[in-house]
């Protein structure tokens, strides 16, 4: 009878690359939140899936990046190089239609990781011709010595039966890390909060996104479904404007959109209510960020 093994396999790579995707792919679940804006995942969130002879706990990381300008952003940065330090297996994703100097970034810190490194080339249902594929992973391999290359489509399923046979070994024997019906690590309330800066996100364009966080000040249940009230934290008067909408419109639309997708989640009804207010600069400032459940690594 084969051993059983457990441990932790942190996804690594550049902003916008498909990490969460793959994550919520394998997990036949949603995770972690998906926009197609670079900077959505911006907490470390663990993904559990429980196999016959293993347990996968899949790190999802914020996507490494240059401009570490802010606070937030600092604190992403380190989520994702903490994720690293403590990995058994390393899945650093890129885009196989194209490579960029911050993927370069990300490999240079791969360079001193101590755990295996199995590189996924995500996407390749987007390359054509076929053939250019080779060319791909022939680059790829020329890069770095990694454990195994590997070509998948996070989107489209392609390989991921293959991915999850391959990572149980490069894991340590060890019985079940976390309850066998955990999925993650974070709580409902968590979750709220990341669905409807999902919402936003998804239907504010620009840089908007990046100056709003949702913080849950409520998560009742009762009777008749469970009641969250909910604040949109935005760093300028003339954002609160455009959140809130012309007559509420755009808030009213984003809670609609919330509200439906969490109550077929928590599988109950769902009552949301939410209200926008001004944090100047709290993207900047550690305490600010600490308060709004942003956590220092």
């Amino acid at each position: 009878m084969s051993e059983h093994r457990a441990g932790l396999v942190a996804v690594i790579g550049r902003p916008n690359v498909g990490k969460s995707t793959l994550i919520n792919a394998v997990m036949g679940r949603k995770v972690s939140i998906v926009t197609a804006k670079p900077q959505t995942t911006r907490h470390r969130i663990l993904a559990v899936l429980s196999l016959a002879d293993a347990q996968i706990i899949f790190v999802d990381t914020p996507g490494l990046h240059r401009k570490a300008g802010k606070a937030m952003n600092r604190l992403m940065n380190r989520a994702a190089a903490n994720a690293l330090a403590d990995a058994d297996l390393v899945l650093f994703v890129s885009d196989a239609t194209r490579w960029t100097s911050e993927d370069d970034d990300v490999l240079k810190r791969l360079k001193s990781c101590r755990a295996p490194v199995v590189a996924l080339l995500n996407k390749v249902d987007r390359v054509h011709p076929k053939e250019k594929l080779l060319d791909s992973l022939g680059l790829m391999s020329a890069r770095h010595d990694f454990e195994e290359i590997l070509p998948i489509s996070a989107q489209k399923g392609d390989n991921l039966d293959e991915l999850l046979a391959l990572i149980p070994k490069f894991l340590p024997e060890s019985p079940p890390l976390f309850p066998e019906d955990m999925h993650t690590d974070r709580s409902d309330e968590f979750h709220a909060a990341e669905v409807i800066r999902e919402k936003l996100t998804l239907l504010l364009h620009q840089e908007l996104p990046y100056g709003l966080t949702v913080q849950v000040e409520r998560f009742v249940q009762e009777e008749n479904g469970i009641t969250i009230n909910a604040v949109v934290w935005v760093e300028r008067d003339s954002q609160k404007g455009i959140v809130v909408g012309k007559n509420g419109n755009v808030l009213k639309k984003v809670g609609r959109s919330a509200r439906l997708e969490l109550a077929e989640s928590l599988q109950q009804a769902v009552h949301l209510e939410l209200w926008v207010k001004v944090k100047s600069n709290w993207a900047d400032s550690e305490k600010d960020l600490l308060s709004l459940g942003y956590e220092a690594p």
